[in-house]
């Protein structure tokens, strides 16, 4: 019995601005992430698929941490690969070089598409056309952080078409330096959708809710005056504050303020400035006392 192997598309990326590598991939598999998506600060990335050779991850990511361009790993992991002709593969490396490999015996539609910074690849896809706008998609979001980049790529890629069989899971990797929590590792992002009916749409809401709880506070307001005091009445209506609100900036309120996020998990939004209150947490509080933001 002939085995089929898992339709996928997938985008590696490399952002010099913010010094971020990335995966993003889609699938008709179940829990495509661990699979095809690796990468490593400073390194590169790689995305591994068809009938994926896992090895060419580790093995990959040696090769870039050691100094190798992208198009030299994917000549090396696919040259030394006896099953090379079902593998396919995407790179960026340390300098945002990209290459990719699809095997003849990929089941079409199956091939890939590299740009500055990129590569996109995908096979049993309903058309060319999906990697196609896949990279024109990541082309056009420049400027824009890497991971909103790489979801816009796989949301292009499943508009034009996607997978033949359908939509089962999604994951996006996206690494820097000290990016991740408490910066111990460069796991900026890790989200793995392993299985749902529309695993883009469900990758994109956690992607918003990661950014709500572990983004960087972009935006901050003044804690004072009548928005201290309905900030005060919104943390007593939830059970925090237990004095009557007052455009007094306490010791009661602060506290409040910090059993709020600690509750919440959203301490990773507080600034060091006690009168100065970060945009989304007020929002979030808003939200659960039923205002309007």
């Amino acid at each position: 019995m002939k085995r089929l192997q898992p339709s996928t598309f997938s985008i590696v990326a490399f952002d010099p601005a913010s010094q971020c590598w990335g995966v993003a991939v889609e699938s008709k598999f179940l829990a495509v992430g661990p699979v095809v998506a690796w990468a490593r600060a400073g390194a590169g990335a790689v995305a591994t698929q068809a009938f994926a050779n896992t090895g060419y991850g580790p093995q990959g990511l040696k090769l870039l941490a050691a100094g190798l361009s992208a198009k030299a790993v994917v000549e090396k992991l696919t040259q030394q690969d006896d099953g090379q002709d079902h593998r396919q593969l995407g790179v960026v490396d340390a300098n945002g070089h990209s290459a990719s490999f699809t095997g003849k015996a990929c089941y079409n539609w199956a091939g890939h598409r590299t740009g500055t910074g990129y590569a996109c690849q995908g096979n049993m896809l309903a058309g060319a056309t999906v990697v196609d706008d896949m990279a024109k998609a990541f082309e056009a979001n420049s400027g824009r952080p890497l991971a909103q980049r790489l979801i816009g790529a796989l949301q292009a890629g499943q508009a034009t078409g996607g997978d033949k069989r359908g939509q089962q899971s999604a994951a996006l990797l996206v690494v820097k330096d000290k990016g991740g929590y408490g910066g111990y590792t460069d796991q900026l992002v890790d989200l793995r959708v392993d299985d749902h009916p529309q695993p883009i749409a469900e990758l994109n809401r956690l992607y918003a809710l990661q950014q709500l709880y572990f983004g960087q506070t972009t935006e901050t307001v003044p804690l004072q005056g009548q928005l201290l005091q309905n900030v005060q009445t919104m943390l007593k209506q939830l059970g925090y504050y237990q004095a009557q609100p007052r455009p007094q900036l306490d010791e009661a309120t602060r506290n409040a303020l910090d059993a709020f996020c600690g509750t919440e998990n959203l301490e990773m939004r507080q600034g060091k400035d006690p009168g100065l209150l970060d945009v989304e947490i007020l929002r979030f509080l808003q939200k659960l006392a039923g205002q309007n933001a």
